[in-house]
């Protein structure tokens, strides 16, 4: 690949991802909500309570990043935070009957985004999309391995 392709493909990457984030956060403000809280209410709706721990790795995410999240939002009264039975040291979080009235209305706003986004691709390139990000994404991560081939 040379430096031209190569630099439309990043600038195109970069760019997506600033602008949707700003989408993100434009559409989240009137909910009260930043963005990665959105994506901290979405987890607990899928899998139910969880160790703080645990949501930090399901969010990939520092573990600060996630407690500062979860401070806010139980200061909001969106999640309720608890010792775990098991591990006095472990926290589990949980989304209370508020939380789980406002991930309804992040679900429908998320809906709605990716649609917007998506807008004038055909279903099938809509269809291949999740995986090709998906590929993008384990390409550039940084917590996998480096293979011998990474390193040459």
């Amino acid at each position: 690949m040379d430096f031209d392709q190569a630099d439309a493909v990043n600038q195109a990457i970069r760019l997506l991802s600033l602008r949707h984030r700003a989408r993100t956060a434009e559409l989240l403000a009137p909910l009260g909500l930043h963005p990665g809280q959105e994506a901290l209410l979405l987890e607990l709706a899928r899998t139910g309570p969880m160790i703080q721990a645990q949501l930090s790795e399901a969010l990939s995410v520092e573990r600060p990043s996630v407690t500062l999240m979860a401070r806010k939002l139980e200061a909001a009264g969106h999640i309720r935070r608890s010792p775990a039975p098991d591990d006095q040291r472990a926290t589990v979080v949980e989304l209370t009957d508020g939380g789980r009235a406002l991930t309804e209305k992040v679900k429908q706003l998320w809906c709605a985004l990716a649609q917007e986004t998506l807008a004038g691709l055909t279903t099938e390139t809509v269809a291949e999309l999740p995986g090709l990000l998906k590929t993008l994404t384990c390409n550039v991560d940084t917590r996998r391995p480096h293979s011998r081939r990474d390193a040459g």
